[in-house]
């Protein structure tokens, strides 16, 4: 499979979220995952900020590990059973 450039993909609320959701994690989780805080994925969720810099590369390198579409594709809504 080739690699997507980190910088090409728009990292947007929907697609954090998704991510997030597709891994099953709170964002707590996440956040330890990409070494920043909860506060940081919430606000990238609410739409306040977009991920930039270190982290766009570490959320295309932690979403192609949880073999995760995106990109391409608009990632499909998550049911709200998972964790928030």
């Amino acid at each position: 499979m080739p690699r997507r450039q980190a910088q090409a993909v728009g990292w947007d609320a929907s697609l954090v979220r998704a991510l997030r959701r597709h891994m099953n994690l709170s964002q707590e989780e996440l956040a330890a995952q990409l070494g920043t805080r909860q506060q940081t994925v919430s606000e990238w969720e609410t739409g306040r900020y977009r991920p930039r810099g270190a982290s766009v590369t570490l959320l295309a390198i932690i979403a192609e590990r949880a073999e995760f579409e995106y990109g391409t594709t608009r990632a499909k809504p998550e049911s709200r059973n998972s964790k928030e």
